[in-house]
């Protein structure tokens, strides 16, 4: 089988919400690779459009450059993670284009594509068109300010960006104006893309009964119809015009025709025979998925037309979040059937996360990028336990919470399951030099009626059901441990005639945490692979799995020594975690509060020569400065500024630091100051902006 995650955008870190969606996925491969099948784990990063433009741009960088260190950041903080790709690839390759342009021009010759006129919002200053989100404005309902250019925030109405009061480009802040451009469309409204959707999405099992649901009524099967969800998509890919889709109110399928290029400047594939014109990111990025596995393929030599080709009998499952459900369901199911693809087996949706209940926020420091965890020192595992503990089936969303976190991890995996090893082996290293005795059987029967067995466990993780799982796995936990407090191996211990019956009770015990650690190998790789080693067990996979059996460690057979295999989760550890990820630079998009002068005053605001600045080595975010303020010794000064720009950009430039700002000690040194940065507050534009002094202005000088 084929297996793919959605593509994270290249513009910006891997943070937790992300992660539920590639362990949720990682944690199904790892099971159908311990049953024994054939599985290919691919995905890529979504490197195209005009927010990756804009930011290598705003870096002083190519785009090239930026997505080849944002690549490596991605698969570092997968690695640390446990997520095992066997193929992770970038959607700006050479086998992308080759698909691309190959299926473009095979909906082509199927009559598939039309080309027309649109109109749309110019940037006269930058010369280039605006994507509905990179333009804000008054909104035409409401007239609350500074909304987005295709919905309001504050009333919820959706409309065009031609229709906006007052709009402004974020990009350079001038007026845009509507200029007409040729552009391309997919088809999707043909009632043969009609009819083989309906067909496909509605069959049975294909999907999740919300999103069957869902695609119900975009495909006109419902009594009242409804209007298409057009996302932004991945990790802030823009969207694009042309992208809603039912007829409301008629119950009939009136799917629109889909906007699938974009026009110069943009960072993409240009369409062939189109000078000018440029593959719309969103549809060069689900033909991503094809050629990462067309890289891997060439790389193994395996035939790449068995798995992709119309009669493959191969299976190929999508693990997607619930906001990209119409691209995954609508257009691509589409473009791969009239293109020559096979359509997917089934896709899944998930739900959002969030974090104690809300959505995750950077000015609470709940949106908590994977580098930062890292950093903090939290295990990985403890996340892919907490997030498998919750996640179920359904497209609902996951809730973090914290305190249940720390609580649960502490509980379960410190507290009941490493626990069983921590209470027996230590008696079998002192007593029988690590070797096993027989089991108690009459004690192993016992623990069947604990949980579910290893087929329906299998049948759980298999329909995704995770959460039902992992409580099955810890129902046998607690079976074993009350075994333990039963027994009571530490008295049988102080009593030399029962050496054999202690060493029984702990050789059952043991036997049956080797079969608990290869039920939870999906979940925690690493911990599992360590427990095995020390166990000296060999086989592991499914099948092997009989509780009632030896567990490949007949009577006679040698045990390591056992460490701590987890430690426990410290509450100061998540409150620091919370901390790091406090953005500091977030505020309202509506004026502040006024001032008063006396309020200004207190702030020392002087211009500043930044004399070096290099990466601080330990953190993702952090650049430290010496800054020349006219005093006898430059200042240190950090700043969490590395993502948006490279260091040697900042030498010799003379800009505005706050001289007065109380020293700060971090980890890695005292901070004497702080520069100012423009920001935009919305979030449209993921880039700073920095104040630069005219020139013969001098270090020193103070800002009044």
């Amino acid at each position: 089988m084929l297996v793919t995650s959605a593509l994270p955008y290249a513009n910006g870190d891997i943070h937790l919400g992300h992660l539920v969606e590639y362990i949720q996925t990682d944690v199904w491969v790892r099971y159908q690779k311990l049953c024994g099948h054939e599985v290919h784990y691919v995905c890529a990063d979504d490197t195209h459009g005009t927010p990756v433009m804009l930011r290598a741009e705003a870096l002083g960088i190519t785009p090239e450059t930026l997505i080849e260190s944002v690549w490596h950041e991605h698969t570092r903080d997968f690695r640390d993670f446990g997520i095992a790709f066997d193929h992770y690839y970038t959607t700006h390759s050479e086998e992308n284009r080759e698909l691309a342009q190959r299926i473009y021009k095979a909906l082509n010759e199927a009559g598939l594509i039309e080309r027309r006129s649109i109109a749309q919002m110019y940037d006269p200053q930058r010369e280039m068109f605006l994507p509905d989100r990179f333009i804000r404005g008054t909104c035409p309902r409401c007239g609350a300010p500074d909304q987005y250019g295709d919905s309001c925030e504050v009333c919820g109405a959706t409309y065009s960006p031609t229709d906006l009061i007052d709009p402004r480009s974020v990009v350079s802040g001038a007026v845009p104006v509507r200029r007409n451009s040729e552009h391309h469309f997919f088809r999707l409204s043909d009632q043969r893309c009609v009819d083989f959707l309906r067909q496909w999405a509605l069959e049975e099992g294909r999907l999740q009964n919300e999103a069957r649901n869902k695609l119900r009524e975009w495909l006109g099967h419902s009594d009242g119809g409804a209007e298409v969800e057009a996302g932004a998509g991945e990790a802030g890919v823009e969207a694009g015009a042309g992208e809603a889709g039912v007829e409301a109110g008629t119950g009939e399928a009136r799917l629109a025709d889909w906007d699938i290029s974009r026009d110069a400047p943009y960072f993409g594939f240009e369409i062939p025979d189109a000078p000018g014109k440029y593959f719309y990111v969103w549809l060069d990025a689900p033909i991503g998925y094809y050629a990462s596995f067309l890289r891997h393929a060439r790389n193994r030599n395996l035939d790449f037309d068995a798995f992709t080709g119309p009669d493959s009998s191969c299976e190929q499952y999508h693990f997607i979040g619930k906001d990209i459900l119409y691209f995954h369901t609508l257009f691509w199911p589409a473009m791969l059937h009239f293109s020559g693809f096979r359509p997917p087996t089934k896709v899944f949706a998930h739900g959002f996360l969030t974090v104690d209940g809300q959505k995750m926020s950077k000015s609470r420091g709940t949106f908590i990028n994977a580098r930062s965890y890292i950093e903090q020192g939290l295990n990985p595992e403890w996340l892919r336990y907490y997030f498998a503990a919750k996640l179920n089936a359904s497209m609902e969303d996951l809730d973090l919470n914290l305190e249940d976190f720390v609580a649960r991890v502490n509980a379960d995996l410190v507290g009941k399951l490493v626990n069983i090893a921590a209470r027996c082996s230590g008696f079998l290293a002192r007593r029988n030099d690590g070797c096993l005795g027989a089991s108690e059987h009459s004690a192993l029967e016992g623990f069947a009626g604990a949980w579910c067995g290893p087929q329906s466990l299998g049948a759980l993780y298999e329909g995704r059901e995770y959460s039902r799982a992992m409580r099955e796995v810890m129902a046998l936990c607690d079976a074993v441990n009350q075994y333990i407090d039963q027994r009571k191996p530490w008295e049988l211990a102080r009593q030399a005639e029962r050496g054999a019956e202690l060493q029984q009770v702990c050789s059952t015990a043991m036997r049956v945490f080797a079969h608990l650690m290869r039920m939870l190998q999906p979940v925690l790789p690493g911990t599992a692979a360590r427990a095995l080693d020390l166990l000296r067990v060999s086989n592991r996979d499914w099948a092997s799995i009989d509780p009632l059996g030896d567990a490949g460690m007949p009577p006679g057979h040698r045990i390591e020594v056992f460490p701590h295999l987890l430690a426990r989760v410290d509450r100061k550890q998540i409150d620091a975690l919370v901390e790091a990820n406090r953005e500091q630079r977030t505020g309202p998009a509506t004026p502040s509060p006024p001032i008063g002068i006396e309020d200004f005053a207190r702030v020392d605001l002087r211009l500043g020569k930044i004399l070096s600045a290099e990466a601080v080595q330990g953190s993702s975010k952090l650049l430290k400065l010496a800054v020349d303020l006219g005093e006898a010794a430059p200042r240190i000064i950090f700043s969490g500024i590395r993502e948006h720009v490279a260091p040697e950009r900042l030498l010799g430039r003379t800009t505005v630091v706050v001289a007065n700002l109380a020293p700060r000690k971090m980890r890695f040194g005292t901070s004497e100051g702080m520069l100012l940065t423009a920001t935009d507050v919305s979030g449209e534009i993921n880039s700073m902006f920095f104040l630069d002094a005219e020139e013969g202005a001098r270090p020193g000088m103070k800002l009044s």
